[in-house]
């Protein structure tokens, strides 16, 4: 069976510490063996899917309760049975069916938004497809096309042919997300080969936040490593510096080196953020950060846009923007 791993362990120095330590271990672990079952099985669920593997190997008993649904049920999204099949719900095991849920996404909302679970924590992920996002002008076939990629999760994607009005929105309800968790949000893209332009030397604002509230902004750069032309990098150049750069209608890579180095020492933590390449061959840009407390709030609200500039820029293809615990 798939086991959630937890962080390395260290080893100790002095024998004899070590062994008062496996001592104390043992008589707490003999303790708890002394448990009903279920009883473990309840102080188990209470704690996280990884801690449920690490606590599995203490002994048997506890590797029985560890395993056991009454635990990994407690994992589950109330709504589990809805998103695996029928026949496999009654088939597998719970902790079974939240490995499925954690290895592998599901789509759901008729193909729109895929969801899965963070392997480590439990906590729910999703990605909303580019068919699920505002995208100006995307109904627009000079604009936009829809696309089918093979390693896409969804049916469609969206690639931008010609735009100088770049603007994408999207939406999700609070009550999706899994309470009391930091989330960070990213667009996930690709550029077509040779056919991308328009985005290597500007900056793209990104907005995260709670509907009918003020979204915390940010500058990212959809193009990874330098302009080309230039040989400039935009890595460490502080998000004052380029802002205020292209408020003035000034090319942000024209600011004096001498600027950037003042207002990266005053702006330290708050560098562009550019792109990186993702294990599944798509590249990402974390848009924002935000966090569901145990409160009620209602939508949280994404945008990224270049609207200023009104340079001509193509090639962008658009999976989606991913939801996903810090």
């Amino acid at each position: 069976m798939e086991q959630i791993h937890g962080g390395d362990s260290n080893s100790g120095g002095g024998g004899g510490g070590s062994s008062r330590s496996e001592e104390i271990a043992v008589t707490r672990a003999s303790r708890f063996d002394t448990l009903p079952e279920d009883c473990i099985s309840k102080v188990i669920s209470h704690t996280s899917p990884r801690d449920a593997c690490v606590v599995a190997s203490v002994s048997k008993t506890v590797k029985s309760a560890a395993q056991s649904d009454l635990v990994w049920e407690m994992f589950l999204p109330s709504e589990y049975s809805s998103l695996v099949v029928a026949r496999s719900a009654n088939l597998l095991s719970k902790k079974e069916i939240f490995l499925s849920l954690a290895n592998d996404s599901v789509l759901i909302e008729d193909g729109k938004k895929s969801f899965w679970l963070e392997k480590a924590s439990g906590k729910k992920c999703f990605m909303l497809s580019a068919m699920d996002l505002t995208i100006i002008w995307g109904d627009a076939p000079a604009y936009w096309q829809w696309i089918t990629v093979p390693e896409s999760k969804f049916e469609k994607v969206a690639e931008l042919r010609n735009v100088c009005w770049f603007e994408i929105r999207g939406k999700i309800s609070c009550g999706m997300l899994s309470k009391g968790t930091h989330y960070s949000v990213y667009v996930v893209f690709k550029t077509a080969t040779g056919r991308s332009y328009g985005f290597d030397s500007v900056p793209v604002e990104a907005g995260v936040g709670f509907v009918g509230k003020e979204a915390t902004k940010k500058t990212v750069f959809l193009e990874s490593g330098a302009d080309s032309r230039s040989g400039v990098h935009y890595s460490g150049i502080s998000h004052a510096a380029v802002s205020r750069a292209f408020r003035m209608r000034r090319p942000w890579m024209r600011v004096p080196r001498e600027e950037e180095e003042v207002e990266g020492e005053r702006e330290r933590g708050r560098n562009v953020e550019g792109p990186k390449e993702r294990v599944d061959g798509w590249s990402e840009v974390e848009l924002g950060r935000f966090f569901i407390d145990n409160g009620g709030c209602d939508e949280i609200e994404i945008s990224l846009m270049e609207t200023q500039n009104g340079n001509w820029k193509s090639g962008l293809i658009i999976q989606g923007i991913e939801i996903r615990p810090v």
